[in-house]
């Protein structure tokens, strides 16, 4: 996803700004040659503006021919001589080119045009090699910003991946965990979730996409709770509301899972009690709200922002490379009351 956004970002760019220098460039060429030029007594501007638009048209075709020779030369590290000299004979060949092109086109539609050119020919010589340089500069320069849109892509890639290789293990440990919890005593209900277990396990290892829809999320969710229902029994409830429009919207891959699981481990694990655990969505402003209540023991309101441990600290991380500052994740505690954490983050266009 960001690679892609940004690499499209750098081509735009470097287009937009090879399209503007065209406009200075034909404006300067028809001010080279219009009225006050000796070589053109009698013009006017207007006439001027027409053979520069002309003139510049064919040196912009001609910049294809300039782009081909940056294909095969690439921008050599370090510098070498051998590159500097290629590109001044591609200069010479540009700028004659582009003089003999643009000479015989005005002969042909003004009989007589050719000898004001060749009384022009050494400063048009000069501004065809410069247009040369210009082209090939433009284009190494896109080059290179796609090359680094491309670096700073593969770099987010690893760091996610690196994310989500830390995070899945300690999902699946905190899953095996209740499996064998139910091993000594109830060895059929350890079959049926080593089963589901595995079936995590699979979703887990296939799933490499950094955004899923709400709707996939809480699939997977259901399924992890399933597991821990057998483990807690009755001590384990969970109450699912989100609207239509939340299921649609995207979330980081197993974001909300990690939510639940926290919920789930330091909310109901601790307690003899029953505990309620509350997943709420909502989109609203364009923004997607996303609540994991639970009415377990709580914490004291220092210890919040850590007390959930590496899952919520790995989700973190994985929205601020995802989203930067537009997403955040909140926990809030009070002791005897439970944790509740809350994602938010930009839904669709509003990222």
């Amino acid at each position: 996803m960001a690679r892609g956004r940004w690499e499209v970002t750098a081509t735009r760019a470097s287009a937009g700004v090879l399209l503007l220098a065209w406009i200075p460039i034909w404006a300067l060429y028809a001010l080279l040659i219009g009225p006050a030029n000796p070589v053109h007594p009698g013009g006017t501007l207007a006439m001027a503006a027409l053979i520069a638009f002309r003139s510049i048209g064919i040196a912009a075709l001609l910049g294809f021919g300039v782009k081909r020779v940056t294909d095969l030369v690439p921008w050599p590290h370090p510098f070498q001589l051998r590159f500097a000299l290629i590109h001044l004979g591609g200069a010479l060949v540009y700028a004659h080119a582009w003089f003999v092109l643009a000479a015989a086109l005005e002969n042909f539609l003004r009989p007589g045009a050719l000898h004001a050119y060749f009384a022009m020919i050494v400063p048009n010589l000069v501004l065809g090699m410069w247009l040369y340089v210009m082209i090939a500069g433009t284009l190494y320069a896109a080059r290179a910003a796609r090359a680094v849109a491309q670096a700073e892509a593969n770099a987010i890639r690893a760091q996610l991946a690196a994310l989500r290789s830390q995070l899945n293990p300690h999902f699946l440990f905190n899953a095996l965990h209740a499996v064998v919890q139910l091993i000594p005593d109830r060895p059929r209900d350890a079959a049926r979730a080593a089963e589901l277990v595995a079936g995590l396990l699979r979703t887990s290892i296939e799933e490499d996409r950094d955004l899923v829809p709400v709707a996939e999320e809480l699939a997977f969710v259901r399924r992890y709770l399933e597991v821990e229902r057998m483990r807690f029994g009755e001590r384990l409830e969970v109450r699912i509301d989100v609207s239509d429009a939340a299921s649609q919207a995207e979330v980081p891959s197993f974001a909300i899972q990690s939510l639940v699981e926290n919920a789930v481990r330091h909310g109901a694990a601790p307690r003899v009690a029953p505990t309620t655990v509350t997943v709420t969505g909502r989109v609203e402003a364009g923004r997607l709200s996303v609540t994991v209540a639970d009415d377990g023991a709580g914490a004291a309101g220092t210890t919040a922002p850590d007390a959930r441990g590496t899952g919520l600290r790995h989700l973190r991380e994985r929205l601020g490379v995802l989203f930067g500052s537009q997403a955040s994740l909140t926990v809030e505690t009070t002791p005897g009351a439970g944790f509740t954490a809350r994602l938010s983050l930009p839904v669709g266009d509003a990222r």
